[in-house]
């Protein structure tokens, strides 16, 4: 007689699919496993940010799974994690998959090819969602961009959308195209540097072209802790951008 508490969680396409895959694992046929389906999937929204199949296989009475040599180093590694370690290994496995899922789908919409890699960001300062990066390499993918990245920003956020609603909770999906985002970080916070020299050898406040919030952002970090100079956000819309000012003018907290 087995063990009743002998189970594997699978998570497949279809039932079906989840079934072949538990049976060549567990080396039983498929009549000798139980089959619990924990979650039926979905669809997604509008086609895209789909959900596969979740089922748990138990191994029948009558049956017994293969004996299998296991090493010593596999059961340290194994019994190394707690399952809310494991069930969270899982769970962020499932975010990628979707994430990768649903920026496939909408680029295969847009007809452009790309090849996707992800991986989970560090929290960064005053957050308390760890980002999912996607990063897209191919060929002449700049229409992914856009002016003033303005395309880049809304992929993003569409993304952002699916993937949060097919979630239910808010995800935090940082895109990138062929490392964009870093090489302009770099150069956001080398112009930074630039601008408060030339702000603090004129004696005067400096101000930067206008900027979306995110690229704000990178400024007021740069020079927040500058000994001359402090930052602020003016203006409205599109027409928001940094002021560098000198601190003998006053002082306030970055926007």
């Amino acid at each position: 007689m087995s063990d009743p508490k002998t189970s594997l969680e699978i998570i497949a396409p279809s039932v079906d699919e989840a079934i072949t895959r538990g049976s060549i694992e567990l080396g039983l046929p498929a009549e000798a496993l139980e089959v619990e389906v924990i979650d039926e999937g979905s669809r997604g929204f509008l086609g895209l940010g789909s959900r596969q199949v979740r089922v748990r296989l138990s191994i029948r009475e009558g049956f017994e799974a293969p004996k299998v040599r296991t090493t010593v180093d596999t059961v340290v590694k194994e019994e190394a994690k707690s399952p809310t370690e494991l069930e969270e290994e899982d769970e962020d496995a499932e975010v990628e998959r979707i994430c990768h899922d649903t920026v496939s789908e909408l680029l295969h919409r847009m007809g452009v090819e790309a090849e996707l890699t992800t991986h989970w960001g560090d929290l960064s300062e005053g957050s308390q969602i760890r980002p999912l990066h996607v990063d897209i390499q191919g060929k002449d993918l700049s229409i992914l961009i856009g002016r003033r990245a303005e395309t880049l920003s809304a992929l993003q956020y569409i993304t952002r959308l699916i993937v949060g609603k097919e979630l239910q909770r808010p995800i935090a999906v940082v895109i990138d195209v062929e490392g964009y985002r870093t090489r302009r970080e770099r150069q956001l916070r080398q112009l930074a540097k630039r601008i408060a020299q030339q702000a603090v050898e004129r004696g005067r406040s400096m101000s930067l072209e206008p900027m979306p919030p995110n690229e704000r952002r990178i400024v007021h970090i740069e020079l927040r802790d500058h000994p001359q100079v402090y930052t602020e956000s003016v203006g409205e819309g599109d027409h928001r951008k940094v002021m560098i000012k000198l601190r003998s003018e006053g002082t306030t907290s970055p926007k």
